[in-house]
């Protein structure tokens, strides 16, 4: 192991190498790596041609994080999870300047491991039926990327099907962590997650190549039970020249809730505004039962947590976050990814080997199309690439799954209150649609498994039947065929027994809400 900087650190990558970077949305990112490899391209032009490998998003808008990279040519492929937050490099996907192949989140998490065990392929059922099954488009977003090998295959086993994922080799690593010893040994006890860091370095070393970790001190020795990555793995350790480099998240510098070493007093939550979003929170928390473990996604999810926060039935159910949080409070937006107060923190692989074996009794996730097959698009819409995340992963595999967002969207405005909801002005976009433009989550394929499915909207709720979409409940004071299914680009079939929303939900008030 070599302390050293991060320019000389980042002078080892030769053109052509495949990098694997570490990080979750901000949290754990090694700044320090980035901007030394930014920098290096912008003034000689080297390296180029990377292959990047993201085992999840890694940025939190235009030049923060990941998308510091998003350089033409000095990125000529990406095996990436998400970019929704990284605008310079999904303009690149969308543009064709570089090769892209677009996997579950989970996926490629765990990819590391089977690459450090030079396993050729890691084989797993998660993908089926979405864009990232060759039958649909194998993972390919781009044109360009088209005309590239496969690097994903339909297999059967015992008369099963399931995908198979080619591993490759890794030459260098740019990974994070809090303080190393003298002999490299990395502990991690102000970060917030944990990640796949550990597999990933492993992965590397296996590979022949090199690992360089960024760190914001070196100290003589450490307690080896605090040690996550050991230093036989570690080549270079970079020290942080900026504190914000090793901040938890682009907004929080440093709360010892994030990283597991205190419990905080809840704060006291002042009760949000009755708006479309509580709407959607509120009917969608009716869906849990006691003892419930919950992932929530991004997004509209989020409003779950708010709700039973303020129901204060918070402690009967637990949440989980795919980068390795248990319990607690998860947190939203840009700190999305890390939490407070939770009970256990896990290795991102781990907790997606959960998830995928159906670990998960509830998930609540966002939805940007919805088509009449009850197939979910939360991929590529609007002129954009986002990707998948762990979408694909959660929402395969949760026992229930829960999707949550409004009817319409851009311009939507509504008014909330007397237990009924009134629509002001339409949104433009209709988000259920005849067709979407990708499949995130496959309608066909959850009714092959006899999925329960929920779309919960602030005026209708659909459910998943044996033919595509049923509508179930309608808002108070909404009109079905002018306020649902004129804004629709499909005939939904409509309950024998549709019923009217809780008119409780379209109050201002508690509203009571006890997990079954």
């Amino acid at each position: 192991m070599k302390v050293a900087t991060a320019e000389e650190a980042i002078n080892h990558i030769k053109d052509g190498d495949t990098v694997a970077t570490g990080g979750f949305t901000t949290t754990n990112l090694p700044f320090e790596l980035f901007y030394a490899l930014r920098n290096r391209f912008l003034k000689t032009g080297k390296p180029r041609d990377l292959t990047i490998v993201q085992p999840a998003g890694q940025s939190g808008g235009k030049e923060v994080g990941f998308d510091l990279l998003g350089i033409e040519h000095l990125i000529k492929k990406l095996i990436f999870t998400h970019s929704g937050k990284a605008p310079l490099t999904s303009e690149l996907i969308m543009n064709n300047k570089v090769i892209a192949y677009c996997f579950p989140q989970g996926v490629i998490s765990q990819l590391f491991r089977d690459i450090a065990a030079k396993r050729p392929y890691l084989i797993t059922h998660t993908g089926l039926y979405t864009f990232v099954d060759p039958r649909v488009e194998g993972g390919k977003v781009n044109d360009i990327t088209k005309k590239e090998e496969d690097m994903v295959k339909l297999i059967e086993i015992d008369g099963k099907e399931y995908l198979s994922y080619k591993t490759f080799p890794v030459d260098f690593a740019l990974i994070r962590g809090t303080t190393s010893d003298e002999k490299g040994n990395i502990s991690m006890e102000k970060e917030g997650v944990t990640l796949e860091n550990l597999s990933i370095a492993q992965a590397t070393k296996n590979c022949g190549g090199t690992v360089a970790v960024q760190v914001e001190k070196v100290t003589k020795s450490l307690p080896s039970r605090k040690v996550e990555i050991p230093g036989i793995l570690v080549d270079y350790v970079v020290v942080a020249s900026k504190p914000e480099y090793g901040w938890q998240t682009v907004r929080e510098s440093y709360n010892p809730a994030i990283s597991g070493e205190t419990i905080i007093p809840p704060s006291k939550v002042e009760p949000r505004p009755l708006n479309e979003r509580k709407v959607i929170g509120r009917r969608a928390a009716m869906e849990i039962k006691s003892g419930d473990i919950i992932n929530l996604g991004i997004g509209m999810a989020t409003e779950v947590a708010n709700v039973a926060i303020e129901e204060n039935v918070y402690e009967k159910f637990t949440l989980t976050v795919e980068s390795g949080v248990i319990g607690g409070v998860p947190l939203s937006g840009l700190d999305f990814g890390v939490g407070i107060n939770y009970e256990a923190l896990i290795d991102q692989p781990y907790q997606f080997d959960f998830y995928q074996g159906g670990g998960l009794d509830l998930s609540f996730l966002g939805m940007a199309q919805v088509d009449e097959k009850g197939n979910v698009n939360v991929s590529k819409f609007g002129g954009r690439f986002a990707g998948c995340g762990g979408f694909i992963d959660i929402t395969q595999n949760a026992k229930k799954v829960v999707f949550c967002g409004t009817l319409t969207a851009k311009g939507l405005q509504i008014e909330v209150g007397g237990g009924r909801l009134k629509i002001l002005q339409d949104g433009s976009v209709k988000k259920f649609v005849k067709n979407v433009e990708h499949i995130t989550f496959s309608g066909e394929y959850a009714r092959k498994l006899g999925k329960e499915v929920l779309y919960i909207t602030e005026r209708a709720v659909f459910r998943l039947g044996k033919n595509g979409l049923v509508l179930e409940e309608i808002a108070p004071g909404v009109d079905l065929e002018r306020d649902i299914l004129n804004k629709m680009d499909f005939s939904p079939t409509v309950s024998s027994e549709l019923k009217v929303i809780d008119e409780k939900i379209f109050k201002k008030p508690k509203i009571g809400i006890q997990p079954r």
